[in-house]
């Protein structure tokens, strides 16, 4: 594959930013999270990745930052791509037009939900499938951030927290700051200067469709998300990888890795949401492990 920066012309004439880096018959491709995120998280998966050859691949979803934006406020537009279906299928073209197969499909967060999808729908192209931080379910979600805002904000902030959500308050001050509190514990537990912008680059209104205002609600479509009984239908070797202290409860991630076949579940100590960033070293030993193992037919162990 060509590697550096590639833009591509969907069918539907939407342009997306595609990067590829380093060299190797193994091929990754990264999903990011958000949704409406981008692909900066990726950025080091070449170099980090490169002594065991793989090649990576990374793009930014219709929406995102380094890719077209349609006109969301068009209900028509968005009633066509604000939808599972779209962005699911949207991977699917992805591959076919730089032409992967036979690949490892990496998602984290939202990405790992559609890693998940892709997994059920179109498993015959994939090697592995790495689910990063992700359940397979919104309710175990909603009930462990109850958990998580309890024990790192005193009572008063839990519940000035709900009355801002019952109001729609989203911009108080007040509210926000917890939300900030709540990110530096469990989102981005080191704050990496590579994720800051002098501007903001989140799609919110593909964020807001789905999710809400910030990680800690979800008042958006992710709210019916729920594959557990779909799950049992994996096939593909999977890696699920989570931190050890992050918005995703484990005690969820523990039950997806009995119910998928052929699966494996790491834990990454001292990180939160984003443990590719928070603790890179241990993110990427397990990683590799699982690779190299799938490709030296030593999975499961």
């Amino acid at each position: 594959m060509k590697q550096g920066t590639t833009i591509i012309t969907l069918d539907n004439g939407y342009h997306l930013w595609t990067n590829t880096q380093g060299s190797g018959d193994i091929h990754l491709l990264c999903l990011h999270g958000g949704p409406g995120g981008n692909h900066e998280y990726w950025e080091n998966f070449g170099e980090e990745l490169s002594d065991i050859g793989v090649q990576v691949t990374m793009y930014d979803q219709l929406g995102s930052f380094y890719s077209d934006q349609p006109d969301y406020s068009d209900p028509a537009i968005a009633e066509k791509y604000l939808t599972y279906d779209y962005y699911l299928n949207e991977v699917e073209e992805v591959r076919q037009k730089l032409g992967l197969d036979n690949f490892y499909l990496i998602g984290q967060s939202w990405g790992g939900a559609l890693t998940m999808m892709y997994a059920l729908k179109y498993g015959q192209h994939l090697k592995g499938a790495i689910i990063s931080s992700m359940i397979d379910n919104i309710d175990e979600y909603l009930t462990h951030l109850k958990q998580i805002r309890a024990a790192a904000l005193p009572k008063e902030d839990v519940e000035f927290m709900e009355q801002c959500e019952a109001n729609g308050d989203w911009h108080n001050k007040r509210y926000q700051d917890c939300v900030e509190v709540l990110n530096r514990e469990y989102v981005d537990r080191r704050y990496p200067s590579p994720i800051q912008h002098l501007i903001p680059t989140m799609a919110t209104a593909v964020y807001n469709a789905f999710q809400g205002d910030n990680e800690f609600v979800v008042t958006g479509k992710l709210k019916d998300f729920d594959l557990r009984g779909q799950l049992k239908n994996i096939q593909v070797p999977t890696l699920l990888t989570f931190g050890e202290h992050e918005t995703m409860p484990l005690s969820s991630a523990r039950r997806m890795a009995e119910d998928i076949p052929h699966s494996r579940l790491e834990t990454t100590p001292s990180a939160g949401h984003h443990h590719m960033m928070d603790n890179p070293p241990v993110y990427f030993s397990h990683l590799k492990k699982f690779i190299l193992d799938v490709e030296n037919n030593r999975f499961p162990m």
